[in-house]
């Protein structure tokens, strides 16, 4: 930071004290208070719709990779028996679950970067300059109200110096036209910043659901083709809750065992 740089930032730390401390006075904008608000929530949703978006997209892969493991290990269950129906439909299963996989990052992964995750980061990286903009309109508040407290001293207790009024009412009134130049952008482009959030996300939110929809319908595909393996009886006796009672039949068995205890 210059010499400069460093007396601005004293002074206006000065100034904050002094107006926490009632000494001057400060000035309020509610106009841009209420827009300034609404910006804010609009850059905390987007920066909460960046993070869940991408535990979604790792949630995927986490999950396609957990189920790439389960089908090697059903796989390997059926191994010694390659010619059962259970060995067949482990292997399809395999076989699915490995396609599945590939397409993670084919059709979802790639995609959803490309069309949902970098547009949002984008959109979070214009908080920056807007926060600066905001940053900067408050520290020229600060200068200008420190101006209008030492006009106001010096009417109210004239200097010996009969130059010090004008020179201190012609930095006011510089410091008072910048603030307002500053405040009036913020008040007029905040709120059309706030209303071009839905246009900009609108084909985001359209191709994230693309995307999940292609993988959930390659998903199904891919995973009814393994229920041809499977006898027709099957789901019937899932749902009158046969296959419940073959479960606990088998469970039984294995708890006659002298190695499974009592």
């Amino acid at each position: 930071m210059s010499w400069g740089g460093l007396k601005k930032a004293t002074s206006r730390m000065g100034t904050t004290l002094m107006q926490k401390t009632g000494q001057i006075e400060r000035t309020v904008d509610r106009e841009f208070a209420e827009e300034e608000s609404k910006y804010r929530i609009l850059e905390k949703e987007t920066g909460n719709l960046q993070k869940e978006a991408k535990s979604y997209l790792d949630a995927m892969r986490g999950m396609s990779a957990s189920q790439t493991r389960i089908a090697e290990t059903v796989s390997m269950f059926y191994s010694a028996d390659r010619a059962s129906d259970g060995a067949m439909s482990g292997h399809a299963y395999k076989a699915a679950v490995d396609e599945l996989d590939a397409g993670v990052g084919r059709d979802l992964d790639a995609p959803f970067r490309a069309t949902v995750l970098e547009p949002i980061g984008k959109l979070n990286s214009y908080f920056t300059n807007t926060n600066a903009a905001i940053e900067k309109r408050n520290h020229k508040m600060l200068d200008y109200d420190s101006a209008r407290a030492k006009v106001k001293k010096l009417v109210e207790k004239p200097s010996d110096d009969p130059t010090k009024l004008p020179r201190a009412q012609a930095e006011h009134d510089e410091a008072r036209d910048i603030f307002n130049i500053l405040n009036d952008q913020l008040i007029s482009e905040l709120p059309l910043l706030v209303d071009l959030r839905i246009p900009y996300l609108d084909p985001s939110f359209e191709a994230m659901i693309r995307c999940q929809m292609r993988f959930a319908e390659e998903g199904y595909e891919k995973l009814s083709g393994v229920q041809r393996y499977f006898a027709d009886s099957v789901r019937d006796d899932y749902a009158n809750g046969a296959l419940d009672g073959q479960v606990e039949g088998v469970l039984d068995e294995m708890k006659g065992l002298s190695i499974c205890g009592p």
